[in-house]
Formats: C-alpha cells, structure tokens, sequence
C-alpha cells in the first residue's frame, strides 16, 4: 500500500479536549505548544514501562497461569495461550495504548471524545477498578500479615499447635496439615460458610488499614510519587523469582516438577472450556478494560512508538508467566516428592511390624525397609506394582504424579502450599520473608496502575477534582478501606472469593466488547490507523484493521457467551472449609449473596446503557430547544476549511461558541489538528453534512 509522507518532526501539536472551542485553533500562532502543559508526564521511558508492566504483571501471573498450565495440557496450553495473546491480546492492548496516548486523556474522555453517547465504558471501567481495588488491597493485607510473622524462628505454621487443656495437638490442625490450620485459623479465623459472618478480625483490620496507608502514600502526587516506588516494586519480584528458581532447581524433585509442567497434552485443544480460560487469563493478564493502560499511556509524548510498546509489555507479560510456573512447578515437584517419600517411609514402617511373619514370603521387599532413606521412590513403586495384591490394604502406593495432579491456585498456592515448602528450607524465615515480600510488590504495583485507572479519568473530567488530586486521592484510599471492612469479618475470604470470580469478568468483557465497537465500527479503522500513523509516523500492518474489527470483537462476544453459559449451568458456588472436618467443600450461595452477585456485575454494566441514553435524551432536548427558538441549529452550523499559512485570517469572521449540540457530536479525529491556520467558513447548503460518526 501507498505510503503516506512522514510528519515533520518538529510540528507542533496541539489536543482537543472536551469542550474546548475549536474556533481558538485559528487564533493559535506557528511554534506555540499547545499541549496541556499542565498534565503530568512520565520521567522517562523506562520509568513508563516498568509501570505499565508492574500493573500488568501481578498475583495472576504467579498464581493463576501455572495452575491453568497445570490443568490443561502444560506445553499445549502455553502454545493456545501464545495464540490468542497474539491474535486477541496484542491488538487490544496496541489499541488501548494508541487510544490513551493520542487522546490525551483517561478512559471517560478517550470514549466520551470518540462520541459523548459512549462515556458509559469509561465510567463502567472506573466501577471495575474500584472493584478490584477493594478486594486486591486485602491479598495485600494478607502478605504483610505472612510477611510479619516471618520474622521468628521456627516459622509458626512450621508445626501443629498444643491444646492447654487437653494437652495434645489441636484436633483440626492433626486432621488437617500445620499451614492450613495456619492460614484457615490463625490467619482469616474463618467461619464454616459465607452465611456466618463473625466479628471484625482485629489483625486483618490493621493490616488492611496499612496496606491502604501504602498506596496512598504512593498514589498522593500521582505519576510522580507511584513511578518513583515503581522502580522497586516491578523490579524486585523478578530478581526474587530468579533467586527462587536457582534454589528451586537445586531441590530433590525439580526436574520432576517441570517436566511434568512442559509435557504437552494435544488433546486438550479441542476442549471449549480450555479455550475459554487460556482467552481469559490473556485478557486479566494484560490488564485489558480497566482504563488503566489507557491512563498511563495519556502521559506519553504524542510520537511515543506505542506499537512497539504493546508487543514489549505483552512479551514481557508472557515471560513472566513462564519464570513463575518454572519457580512454581519446581517447588510443587519438591513438595511432591517430598510427600511421595514420606508416604514411603510410613509404608516402611508398616512393613516392619510385619518382619515376625512376612519377612519369608516370595514378595517380600528387596530392600532394607529398616532405613527408608536408604529407598528410592522408584525402587518402591517397582516393587508395590509387582506385590500391592499381596501386601493388604495397608499398604498403599506413593505416587509422585498422584501428589502434582492436585493442582493448586490463588491463595491456596501462596499461602498452603510455598509456605509448606518454605519451612523445609534450611533459614526458612529468610525465604518466607523474601516470597511474602514480592507478593507484596506484585500486589502494589498492580493496585498502583488500578487506582490510577480510576483517578485519572475522574480528574480530567471534573476539574474540580482535577485541581485537588490530593484530596481525591486520600478520599478514595479511605472509601476503600472503610468498605473493605467487610473482606476483614471472619467470612471476609468468601467474599473475596466472590468478588474474585464475579465482580471484574463480566462487565470488563462487556467494556472490551464496546471499546472494540467503537473503534473498530463507530470511529472507523482505517481513521484510527491514520491517527496511528500521525502519531508513530509509519502506518501499523493493515492485518490489525481485519483483527479489530472482526477477530477480536468475535472472539471476546464468543468470552462473553461462554462465561454466562458457564455461570447459568454450573451456578455459582464457593469454596468454604469446615472447621470440624478440617476439610474444604464446596457450598452454592445462599439466595441474599447471589442477589449481590447480580448487583456487583448490573452496577458496573449499568453506566454504558445510561450514558447512552442520556446523551440521546440530552440531544433531543437540545434540537426540540433550537426548533422552538425558530430554526434547526444544523442551518448554523460552520464548517472548518484549511487556509494557506501565508493567508490572514479575515478578522470578522465571525466566532462562535460550541452549542451543547456540538458538545454532543462526535469527533471526527482523534489527533490534533496541525497548526495551519484555520478559517471558519459559513455552511451554505443544509444537504451538506458533516460525517458523523455516532452510534
């Protein structure tokens, strides 16, 4: 295709903001920077990148990713998660960036400047964000918990506690294990269903209420303060994963670990629900919807090669999720095997207290059954494969593959299963303080790109709030936690689950689905492409016209059918552990906390229709006002034609103040307008229309 000639580098560009008159780009002179001086800006470059990569890389990429791998088919699964992060994920989060830095705003303006009638997606985003927000500061207040009970020596889940009165190991902590009485009882103190809420736990109270205090301190003099922190707080999870996975690979049983992680399981492909989860977590990963790419990307320089941008991020995203599942599938194979040899041992010992009358027969171990340190878990498993038939019921098989098949995720992984690991450790608490410490970067890097998905776009909307960020920012923090009270009752972690699996996936799907929409079909591709060029001064490969508007709107409408079909069948259950059995089992929610899961996902979904229908209701009574004062105001309006810079302005022309009307149109480009002067001619002919692009 034609290429169209580069820009001059040093032409000045000047933004379009909502509601500003575009009559005053005539009176505007060659030279003069017109861009809001006032609004922050990234350092440098590396400063925006560690940003953008600390918000989306977080306690998903740890947690969640290796656990999908875990279930679906290992090296299969990272070959679909390739796939549709290239087809899907790429071209959204390049269209997010493009948006943001050419817009120079934050989500409510990027889709309010495109047409007021799609302000909705921005205000939609802002709910989910706050959303998020609430429930990610508590995974936050849980590792600063775990964080400042690593500091002794042994490690408090390291054993069982003792009953005082009884004298004898606490009932559910011997049913159970040390870490999981830890975390279910000293930790969250939970009750045995979400319909049983507790009191406030006094401790949880307090670190969520620092946790809190951590962001905003870092969020007070927004960009400026949290990419200072972000210097640290995206870097130290990496050099903490590395010093993770040089130890992890020195442990009995690593090697089992990852190859169980990379075997592939081809099959798995022609699974819908496994196609549903890898588009999933592509989406959650790269952070799509939230408004918070589009706000950090509003504080680039215009020309900012955002291209080049989405695929570094994006890459970077999908290594990181690599490094975790090889540090985790390590440790999870040490864990393993672990188990496997302790059940080895257990078996031994049965086995001896049968030498009296057993130690003749033909199927009698080989080995010496005296030291079981001295066996292998091949050499048993051999021998249990020829003889089990013989030896009774007693005697059980000890697999490796049986202990990894359990796959562990979320807080089931950070807080049971590594904290098992970790006090095997020699200087356990030195490791348990490390991990708890990267958790706690992950964590706030990720609610740092959050928050500012939803102060950005209030600020450069209400300028009121605009002018006092500091207040806004202390007056959200305490919002937060005030309604984050309730994640800190006994029953907080079901409601956090809740939120987890509700609050955000719905309505961030519906959001992509509408920003895809609006690009793609009410802004027009070929239109954003050009704006693109203006920006990067080469025009990104058509292929990303054909993916926006057809590939992902497709595949995020088909995300879409698939979660609500799954939700419909399945319904909606959690997770609940009973304090009697020492065990975990599965509850349905009661009638009262499905009603609030459908509120949670309306409220969010909510602000799109209304603020469809309230900019139609506020353009009708717009026309109905100019009809009643003697004329259509489509006969006044003016239309822009581009003067020769050498030509004078005439000066009466005459300049008029954008009617709401205007204010209600869409715009018809995204970039500014260059700095040749302007004439504003009268429109003759009514037949004569502007293109609109409205929904």
């Amino acid at each position: 295709m034609t290429e169209k000639p580069s820009l001059d580098s040093n032409e000045d560009r000047a933004w379009l903001g909502e509601g500003q008159s575009e009559t005053q780009l005539a009176s505007v002179p060659d030279g003069v920077e017109t861009n809001d001086g006032d609004r922050p800006a990234w350092d440098s470059k590396i400063q925006y990148v560690l940003a953008q990569v600390g918000f989306s890389v977080g306690l998903g990429n740890v947690w969640r990713f290796p656990y999908l791998c875990h279930q679906n088919g290992g090296g299969a699964f990272m070959l679909l998660y390739v796939f549709l992060l290239l087809i899907v994920g790429v071209p959204l989060f390049f269209m997010e960036l493009a948006a943001g830095q050419s817009i120079r705003q934050g989500s409510i303006g990027v889709w309010k400047h495109i047409s007021p009638k799609l302000a909705g997606i921005g205000y939609s985003s802002c709910m989910v964000c706050f959303y998020v927000a609430l429930y990610y500061n508590v995974i936050i207040a849980w590792s600063l918990f775990y964080m400042g009970n690593s500091f002794q020596y042994p490690l408090p889940w390291e054993q069982c506690p003792i009953d005082v009165t009884t004298n004898n190991t606490v009932k559910e902590c011997a049913s159970s294990s040390p870490t999981s009485y830890f975390w279910f009882r000293k930790a969250l103190n939970i009750t045995n269903s979400i319909e049983e809420s507790g009191e406030f736990n006094p401790i949880m109270t307090g670190c969520l209420l620092a946790a809190w205090a951590i962001v905003s301190l870092a969020m007070i003099k927004g960009i400026k303060s949290s990419a200072k922190v972000m210097y640290f707080s995206s870097v130290f999870p990496y050099v903490v994963l590395f010093i993770f996975l040089i130890r992890g690979s020195m442990l009995d049983g690593a090697m089992e670990g990852i190859t169980y992680m990379f075997y592939p399981r081809l099959e798995i492909w022609g699974n819908v629900q496994v196609w549903r989860q890898a588009a999933t977590q592509v989406f959650f990963a790269l952070g799509l919807g939230y408004g918070s790419v589009i706000a950090y990307s509003s504080y680039n320089p215009v020309h900012n090669n955002c291209h080049r941008d989405a695929l570094m991020v994006s890459g970077i995203n999908f290594m990181t999720s690599v490094l975790a599942s090889l540090v985790v599938f390590v440790v999870l194979g040490f864990r393993a095997k672990n188990i496997a040899l302790r059940c080895v041992a257990k078996n031994l010992g049965l086995l001896s207290s049968m030498t009296s009358h057993g130690s003749n027969q033909h199927w009698w171990p080989w080995f010496n059954i005296t030291d079981p340190s001295s066996v292998s878990l091949g050499e048993y498993r051999e021998w249990y494969s020829h003889y089990s038939s013989m030896v009774g019921p007693n005697i059980t098989d000890c697999s490796l593959e049986e202990e990894m098949n359990k796959g562990v995720e979320g807080t089931g992984l950070a807080f049971i299963a590594f904290t098992e690991v970790m006090a095997l450790f020699p200087a356990s608490p030195f490791w348990s303080t490390l991990f708890f410490l990267m958790l706690l970067n992950l964590g706030l890097s990720t609610m740092f790109g959050t928050m500012q998905g939803i102060l950005t776009p209030l600020m450069d909307n209400f300028s009121l709030l605009g002018r006092h960020r500091t207040i806004l920012t202390v007056s959200s923090c305490a919002l937060g936690f005030l309604i984050g009270l309730l994640f800190t009752q006994r029953s907080g972690n079901y409601f956090v689950t809740m939120f987890d699996d509700y609050s955000a996936t719905l309505p961030l799907i519906i959001v992509v689905i509408f920003e895809t929409f609006s690009v793609a079909w009410v802004y027009g591709t070929d239109r954003f492409l050009d704006d693109i060029e203006v920006m990067l001064k080469w025009r990104p490969p058509v292929v990303y016209k054909y993916l926006w508007k057809y590939v992902c709107l497709l595949a995020m409408v088909g995300l879409l059918a698939a979660s609500l079909l799954r939700m419909v069948l399945k319904g909606p259950t959690y997770t609940a552990w009973n304090q009697n059995t020492a065990s975990e089992m599965t509850l349905e929610y009661p009638g009262w906390a499905l009603a609030m899961i459908v509120m949670l996902i309306v409220f969010a979904s909510l602000p799109v229709p209304v603020g469809y229908i309230h900019s139609t209701l506020k353009n009708r009574m717009v026309r109905n006002s100019g009809s009643e004062e003697g004329g259509s105001p489509e006969v006044h309006r003016e239309l822009y034609t581009k003067c020769n810079s050498t030509e004078q302005l005439d000066s009466n022309s005459h300049h008029r103040v954008p009617s709401e009307e205007d204010e209600a149109r869409p715009r018809t480009s995204f970039l500014p307008i260059g700095n040749e002067h302007y004439r504003l001619l009268p429109q003759q002919e009514e037949e004569e229309e502007e293109q609109d692009t409205g929904v």
